[in-house]
């Protein structure tokens, strides 16, 4: 059930008979609650005056007047503050009184009173109320009433700041309840920030192709699974021919253009399964599991360079692919050398081919 569904007794969990556990903790009994009610018609004469000396004496108190603030408020007061004191000599003491006094903390909690000030008033009325009894009774009869309105008192004090204290401890978990969420909140951005800079990391910004750090990683990884299925693993290694003197007539900026259109020619054509790296500057490497020589070739030999020049005509690249498995498996370290080499044999064949027509054509 919510809260505000509920009494204050209900949400504090008072019952009579916790209430007359109470009293009788106090020895709070019949006798007393006869000796109080016998007082009201002698105190009922004089509760205006006992009212209007009390608030004179707290509005004296900065802190008091502060809270206070104006005269309709301190007019309330007045009222409520005279229903209280004949309450005192009510001679019941029933769940509603105890309801009624379980809200005086909880409303003084709300407007701000603290502890202190509570206390200060009950000992200023207590001295108002056992001056006014001192003045109207015998020796006797005054120290037995003051001795039940002490109890009374006490009675009092212990639900107002039961209430006090469980609304203190309300605040306390609302706030843990909201730090709780806040903190869940910060988990979840900083979960979510970890991912965007690992995926930062992942992923070459230039081409959106994944980043070197992670090849070797890649790489072991889909050795060890091709190993334990007996299947080829094919890899593909090429750069950009003269990138170089594409950078110094061009610009690093049409350099960089190159660049994402050839990471996004190698992504169009490659397989799902196909990882896909930049491997620094305008090297490029992929990983092909489950993938023979002849078929890499086809894919990054024919359909690359034909999208290449589809996108970035007149550009052409050097190609190296290297092969292993499904028996015996290269280490990642041997695979890549491999294939760099054969890149490299292929730029060095290239070039030779190119003296030779030159040659000829000076012929």
């Amino acid at each position: 059930m919510n809260q505000t569904e509920q009494t204050l007794l209900e949400q504090m969990r008072i019952t009579e008979f916790d209430v007359a556990y109470r009293k009788e903790l106090l020895a709070l009994s019949d006798a007393d609650f006869k000796l109080l009610k016998s007082y009201r018609p002698i105190l009922e004469a004089r509760i205006d005056v006992l009212v209007g000396k009390f608030y004179q004496l707290q509005t004296s108190v900065a802190e008091i007047s502060l809270l206070i603030g104006d005269a309709d408020t301190l007019t309330r007061l007045r009222s409520a503050q005279r229903k209280y004191v004949l309450d005192l000599f009510s001679g019941v003491y029933d769940l509603e009184y105890v309801n009624n006094r379980l809200r005086i903390g909880l409303v003084h909690k709300r407007i701000g009173v603290e502890p202190k000030l509570y206390l200060s008033a009950v000992s200023t009325l207590k001295t108002l109320l056992y001056e006014v009894i001192a003045d109207t009774l015998v020796a006797n009869e005054s120290m037995a009433l003051m001795a039940a309105l002490d109890k009374l008192f006490l009675f009092d004090i212990t639900l107002v700041f039961e209430t006090y204290i469980r609304s203190l401890v309300t605040e306390i978990e609302i706030s843990k309840e909201k730090s709780d969420r806040y903190a869940l909140v910060l988990e979840d951005k900083v979960h979510e920030r970890t991912l965007q800079l690992e995926e930062l990391a992942r992923v070459d910004p230039l081409t959106g192709l994944l980043s070197v750090r992670y090849l070797y990683e890649n790489l072991t990884r889909t050795l060890r699974a091709a190993e334990r299925r007996s299947e080829f693993v094919s890899v593909v290694y090429f750069d950009v021919d003269n990138f170089k003197a594409i950078n110094d007539t061009k610009g690093h900026l049409y350099g960089d253009d190159v660049l994402r259109g050839l990471g996004a020619a190698l992504l169009h054509v490659s397989r799902v399964e196909d990882s896909c790296f930049r491997y620094g500057g305008d090297e490029f490497f992929v990983i092909l599991p489950n993938c023979q020589q002849e078929k890499a070739r086809e894919i990054y030999l024919i359909r690359l360079n034909e999208e290449v020049e589809l996108r970035l005509p007149g550009l052409t690249l050097s190609i190296g692919i290297a092969e292993t498995g499904p028996y015996e498996f290269s280490e990642p370290e041997t695979l890549i050398r491999i294939s760099d080499d054969l890149m490299y044999a292929a730029k060095k064949a290239k070039k030779a081919l190119l003296d030779n027509d030159n040659e000829a054509t000076l012929v």
